[in-house]
């Protein structure tokens, strides 16, 4: 058993300590919203944040969280509400600019910009770039490049 402090509340997962955080997330707290992806940590679609960094939870040990503050996807609306029906600033330019195809990947990648535009308000093309390394299959990169922008005030 490992408590963990997810979207603000202390969950208790019924975990060995060296099961990847995604699955304890996934499998164990019902918290679907963090995808899998390729295991391997590559794609991010399993991009959560830890203390308001992104991490790929696919590779970090539920055990290793410890003390840590773990946002989700489900969370995320939680910090820093932006509209009227409480979508964060990425969510609301994600739905602004119709990124979404196939929307797999979507919630992994929101979490990257979200903790990219807390680390880097107004980040030039090259910073999103060096930045999101997440990977969308349907390659709606153009679309996610003008709603970081929009999301930072820069559309």
């Amino acid at each position: 058993m490992i408590t963990l402090s997810i979207n603000g509340k202390d969950l208790t997962a019924d975990v060995d300590a060296d099961t990847p955080l995604l699955w304890a997330l996934r499998e164990d707290l019902g918290l679907t919203g963090t995808k899998f992806g390729c295991g391997a940590g590559l794609c991010g679609a399993c991009t959560v944040h830890v203390d308001g960094n992104a991490v790929r939870s696919c590779q970090l040990a539920a055990g290793d969280v410890g003390a840590g503050r773990v946002t989700t996807i489900e969370g995320l609306s939680g910090e820093g509400a932006s509209d009227e029906i409480g979508l964060h600033a990425v969510q609301a330019a994600w739905v602004a600019e119709q990124v979404p195809q196939c929307g797999y990947c979507q919630s992994g990648m929101i979490m990257a910009v979200a903790a990219l535009l807390k680390a880097n308000p107004k980040p030039t093309e090259h910073d999103i770039h060096a930045a999101i390394t997440n990977i969308c299959r349907c390659g709606t990169y153009p679309r996610i490049i003008k709603a970081v922008r929009r999301a930072a005030g820069q559309a």
